[in-house]
């Protein structure tokens, strides 16, 4: 672990382009460059005024080495909310250093405080390191499980289906 302390902030709505920014080195990372639609008056507007999902920055000597966004979800069979961890990102030149379990303690305190009856993510299949560290925190693969996805641009066929 460095020696220095990580800290965590929560965004302002002055942030967006820092975030946006993040979004898209995440999205390279996955590459997935080319599904970034996301603009700063969009996560301006969702994040900020909406209020749909919060972000915060873990902070290294005052320097925001990355990014995590979460929401609530909720699960009917336990009765409660959750987190849903839907984006943790560290640049590539801060990673070995156990800043992730660190951001995980975070996100676990968080949960704890709101009284979440889970934490929940997702995670490309390919990444084996990101796997691996999740299993490391606890996180097991729900197997019997796949994701769905009906984008924006099936709605309106949903609604028109007879």
């Amino acid at each position: 672990m460095n020696n220095s302390k990580l800290d965590f902030r929560d965004a302002t709505v002055e942030d967006v382009p820092l975030i946006l920014n993040f979004i898209k080195e995440l999205a390279e990372y996955e590459k997935l460059l080319d599904d970034v639609v996301a603009t700063e008056e969009l996560l301006k507007e969702w994040l900020f005024e909406k209020k749909r999902a919060e972000i915060f920055f873990p902070v290294l000597n005052k320097k925001e080495i990355g990014f995590v966004l979460f929401f609530h979800n909720f699960s009917t069979f336990v009765g409660k909310a959750g987190l849903y961890l839907e984006d943790i990102y560290i640049k590539p030149e801060y990673r070995g250093n156990g800043y992730g379990k660190e951001i995980f303690k975070h996100l676990a305190k968080i949960a704890m405080e709101r009284n979440c009856g889970r934490l929940e993510l997702t995670c490309l299949d390919w990444n084996s390191p990101s796997i691996e560290f999740y299993k490391s925190m606890g996180a097991i693969p729900m197997e019997d499980w796949t994701i769905y996805r009906i984008t924006s641009d099936k709605f309106k066929n949903i609604i028109n289906k007879n």
